[in-house]
């Protein structure tokens, strides 16, 4: 909900001692209804990480995506030309996607500042090198495709970035829990899951943004409003692209949980092993997605 944004400091912290009072069976004086216990849930799960219960910077949370995205979208779509706009949106795009893939990943799993910059890294020269190839193949004036290009580089970046970042959940495993919540080792295959999760819905959130503005821009701008006033054009692609988002952010989150589960067939055969002697009626087992 990009309105929680707005709520604050005071509002963050009373949503947080609610939320933890009510899992820990402490009752509010005077008792809140369910729908307040709710609403104090939804604002705690948008401002504070899932596992550490750390604040998350504001530019970082999804509740901030449609602000922070609706203007590089918009950005991007409109300034994709030159070697110099490519490179500096792009970066910039890439950015503000690593620092987001940071706080909001599974942090059972430390990444060293090298993984961090290397992946980040990565994710800048994969953006900017493939909207700088496309421009040169697809991105003839006049070509249907050129408008195009922003969202393959994103794409094309998105999915190097998000493994990159979370490389070392790969390499060592994310911790699974049983349904209560209590933690019963670590496992590979279970980041594998997870990942696997948060790239399709990171892919589908940039589609409506990146694909749609560019059509309905090609129609609007031989309109008289447009057509006499250039400088709208941007305002314009912004406004389009932010009201995509709303749509979309939410639809691409909801796609797999935040709390995913995996069946103990599906781990790796010496973590099923030790679930099958300590845990044998257990079939299912939970893990942090991240976002």
């Amino acid at each position: 909900n990009p309105l929680n944004v707005f709520a604050s400091e005071a509002q963050l912290d009373r949503a947080r001692e609610i939320s933890t009072n009510f899992i820990a069976g402490i009752d509010e004086d005077p008792p809140l209804s369910i729908d307040e216990v709710w609403q104090a849930k939804q604002l705690y799960d948008s401002a504070f990480h899932p596992q550490t219960g750390e604040k998350v910077l504001l530019w970082a949370r999804m509740s901030f995506a449609v602000y922070g995205n609706m203007f590089l979208s918009g950005c991007m779509l409109v300034y994709y030309k030159s070697f110099l706009e490519v490179t500096f949106w792009q970066f910039i795009n890439q950015t503000y996607n690593a620092m987001v893939n940071f706080h909001n990943r599974n942090t059972s799993a430390e990444v060293s500042n090298t993984q961090l910059v290397l992946a980040y890294l990565t994710a800048c020269f994969t953006s900017v090198s493939v909207a700088l190839s496309l421009n040169h193949f697809l991105g003839k004036e006049g070509s249907s495709l050129e408008h195009f290009v922003p969202f393959i580089a994103v794409s094309a970046a998105n999915s190097l970035n998000v493994p990159m970042m979370r490389q070392n959940e790969l390499k060592n495993g994310i911790t699974i829990e049983l349904e209560d919540g209590t933690p019963v080792g670590t496992s590979t295959a279970a980041a594998l899951n997870a990942v696997l999760q948060v790239i399709p819905g990171r892919l589908l959130q940039a589609v409506p943004p990146m694909v749609l503005p560019p059509i309905i821009m090609e129609q609007l701008k031989h309109t008289a409003v447009l057509t006499n006033n250039p400088w709208l054009y941007m305002p314009f692609m912004v406004l389009i692209t932010g009201t995509c988002l709303i749509g979309s952010i939410p639809f691409s989150l909801a796609l797999f949980p935040q709390i995913g589960e995996i069946h103990k067939d599906q781990l790796e055969p010496d973590m099923r092993k030790r679930m099958d002697f300590k845990y044998p009626g257990e079939q299912f087992f939970y893990f942090q997605k991240g976002l």
